[in-house]
């Protein structure tokens, strides 16, 4: 993976810790928790470009982020992940449905545990990932977060970083 530039910012989703390569590509946003805020701080040129595009996707402007991402897993699960930026905003897909899409249609339980490894949250969107019955299941920031990220993509409002 090489050098990485890391920062932890501050987001209407909680802390989220970031990480760039020294190519710019980026590696990971996970949700962090409140003892990551003493590390909130100078953003590194690395990670600018990660910072802005999540500060204008909670503000309402941006739907689709277009950083380069390289998540480390397995070919199913980037093969997952890369689909998962195939939901468009707004919209919400079932687990089963995604096991569909990428021809693995009884592979629900599998695609449940991609998502739920996906190591670059938001701009990879596995919070639209939604039970067969549409509920709200497991994700890394949360159940309240993912309602959040949900009702934000459904156009009920901006938020501030």
């Amino acid at each position: 993976m090489g050098n990485l530039s890391k920062c932890v910012i501050s987001s209407p989703a909680g802390y989220l810790d970031i990480a760039v390569d020294e190519a710019g590509v980026l590696r990971e946003i996970l949700f962090a928790g409140p003892e990551k805020a003493a590390m909130v701080g100078e953003v590194p040129d690395a990670c600018k470009a990660v910072v802005n595009q999540l500060a204008e996707y909670f503000a309402g402007d941006r739907r689709a982020f277009d950083v380069k991402v390289m998540p480390d897993g397995t070919e199913f699960r980037r093969k997952i992940w890369a689909a998962l930026q195939e939901i468009p905003y707004g919209e919400t897909w079932t687990y089963g449905q995604l096991a569909k899409h990428v021809g693995s249609p009884k592979a629900a339980h599998a695609v449940g545990a991609a998502c739920g490894s996906n190591p670059i949250s938001i701009v990879i969107p596995c919070h639209r990932v939604v039970g067969s019955n549409g509920s709200l299941t497991g994700f890394g920031g949360g159940i309240e977060t993912k309602k959040m990220l949900l009702e934000l993509e459904s156009d009920q409002g901006a938020m501030e970083m």
